[in-house]
């Protein structure tokens, strides 16, 4: 079977999938950053280290151009749950977020927007305004101390942590309606009884609709960055369990269906080079039989295009584009 897909999908840049996501459901993916522009370089990341880390907030495409491929994508009839803004970086980091937000919602489509980010700019007024437009912001905390939180993050120099999580407290009360925390728990880093009391300190503090617990899943940035169990990841769900409800991120499944068109090889390649994915969920997000992405995986593996790499603690296979 191939997936056929338009001149017009052909030619976008800035917007991918949908793609399968365990807490959106089927998620169109926006990015406004180039490759790695992040303000963390976190020990987990899956899309490889970055030591260049940045504060700097930018323009770095024309928001025009992104707005123009969002709505191609909505006016095609492509089944989606979710515009999510991620991807390559930190979403904070591009000073069109807040303009492009506004300019999708003007376009009518009644699609909820979500924001994935690290949370590390909520200091700033500015960005918790920006985000403020979205319907679903889940900024992440994977530390409480200075320590713990050079360790999983390592953050940009300018970076100081206080200030950090001010900014994610302030617009955790604001907007709590709007907000879904995310806890990274890597194993021998953030998951000490210590920093499990300070989570829980600092968590009834605050006001948000759920706290999701993940642990490492995807091939991450640091080989010795590893998964804790299942059985330990509810143990912690219990221990910093405050008023707002604590949920372990499920993976998401869905059955293959027309949710994107255009050569097997070629729409592999698109995903891949947004993060790894294993088989199962490429079939899914690209509505494609298994068989197929098999073969092409096959395929690109033999041309040296992408790289297969075991799942933390040998749970499964993930691909990625081969980067030289």
């Amino acid at each position: 079977m191939s997936i056929e897909m338009g001149q017009k999908h052909d030619e976008q840049k800035h917007v991918f999938g949908p793609v399968p996501s365990r807490r959106l459901g089927l998620s169109l993916g926006v990015d406004l950053v180039p490759y790695k522009t992040c303000t963390y370089n976190c020990v987990y990341c899956q899309l490889g280290p970055e030591p260049e880390t940045t504060i700097k907030r930018e323009s770095f495409w024309d928001p025009g151009r992104v707005v123009d491929e969002v709505k191609a994508v909505l006016e095609s009839g492509t089944e989606i749950d979710y515009i999510t803004f991620s991807g390559s970086g930190d979403p904070t980091l591009s000073s069109d977020l807040g303009f492009v937000i506004k300019e999708i919602k003007k376009l009518g489509k009644d699609v909820p927007i979500a924001v994935l980010t690290n949370g590390s700019l909520l200091w700033d007024p500015g960005v918790r305004q920006e985000l403020a437009k979205a319907d679903v912001v889940v900024p992440s905390i994977d530390a409480v101390s200075d320590e713990v939180w050079h360790k999983i993050n390592r953050p940009c120099a300018e970076l100081k942590i206080g200030p950090v999580l001010d900014g994610i407290k302030s617009f955790c009360n604001q907007y709590p309606d709007k907000v879904m925390i995310e806890i990274m728990i890597v194993k021998g880093v953030n998951d000490s009884e210590d920093e499990l009391g300070r989570f829980r300190e600092f968590l009834k503090g605050i006001a948000a609709r759920k706290i999701q617990l993940n642990t490492v899943v995807r091939p991450p940035a640091e080989p010795s960055a590893t998964p804790v169990e299942e059985e330990y990841l509810k143990n912690i769900a219990r221990q910093i369990t405050t008023s707002i409800p604590v949920e372990i991120i499920a993976d998401y499944t869905r059955s293959p269906g027309k949710h994107q068109r255009g050569g097997t090889e070629s729409a592999v390649l698109k995903l891949l080079a947004r993060r790894p994915c294993g088989l199962e969920e490429m079939a899914s997000s690209l509505g494609a039989d298994p068989t197929d992405i098999s073969e092409a995986i096959d395929l690109l593996k033999q041309q040296n295009k992408i790289t297969e790499t075991a799942a933390p603690g040998n749970t499964g296979v993930f691909y990625s584009l081969t980067r030289e």
